[in-house]
C-alpha cells in the first residue's frame, strides 16, 4: 500500500466502520457464522464487552477504518484467563494487501504485552486465505469440528488453531 496504515486502539467513534466491515463479512463470506447483519447498537454491546485485557485494534488509512482485530475472552471460567480468541476483518477492497497479517501481528504483540499464554482462532474450513494467514504467523491447526455451521446452504467445518505465546 502506498500510504501508511496506522494500527491503534479501537474507539467508540470507530463503531460504524467496524459494523460496516463486519456486516459485509456476514453477508458475503464464511469468516463469521452470523447470518444476519448487526446494528450499530448490537455492535456497541459487543464493543463494550471488550476491556483493556481484551482489546480491539483498528487499521486506519487516510482517516478511514479499513480493518479491525479483536481479542475476546475464550471462556468466562477463570482457568481460561490467559487464553484469548483472535478475530480479524478487513474491508473487502483492502483484502489481499497484507492488512490482515499486520492486524494479526499487532494483536499478537498486544497479547504478549498483556501476558496471555495462548491464542485461539476459529476459521471456517473453506476460508483458505484466513487459514494460510493464521498459519503464516505461527498458529497451528489443533483440530477440526466437522459440519458445525450452516451458511449459504452449506454445512461448514471449523478449524481450531492455536498459538502458544509463552
Amino acid at each position: 500500500m502506498a500510504t501508511t496504515i496506522v494500527i491503534r486502539a479501537g474507539e467508540p467513534a470507530d463503531l460504524a466502520a467496524i459494523t460496516e466491515i463486519y456486516n459485509d463479512a456476514v453477508l458475503t463470506t464464511t469468516a463469521t457464522f452470523d447470518t444476519e447483519p448487526k446494528s450499530v447498537a448490537e455492535q456497541s454491546k459487543w464493543f463494550q464487552s471488550h476491556d483493556t485485557r481484551h482489546p480491539i485494534l483498528v487499521a486506519v488509512l487516510d482517516g478511514t477504518v479499513v480493518g479491525w482485530v479483536s481479542l475476546t475472552m475464550w471462556s468466562d471460567r477463570r482457568a481460561y484467563d490467559d487464553t484469548g480468541e483472535v478475530s480479524f476483518y478487513v474491508k473487502s477492497e483492502f483484502r489481499g494487501r497484507g492488512l490482515g497479517r499486520q492486524l494479526t501481528h499487532a494483536m499478537i504483540d498486544e497479547a504478549r504485552r498483556l501476558k496471555f499464554h495462548t491464542l485461539i482462532a476459529r476459521v471456517a474450513g473453506e476460508s483458505s486465505v484466513s487459514l494460510r494467514l493464521c498459519k503464516s504467523v505461527g498458529f497451528i491447526d489443533v483440530g477440526v469440528m466437522k459440519e458445525v455451521g450452516r451458511k449459504f446452504n452449506r454445512l461448514l467445518d471449523v478449524h481450531i488453531l492455536q498459538l502458544m505465546l509463552g
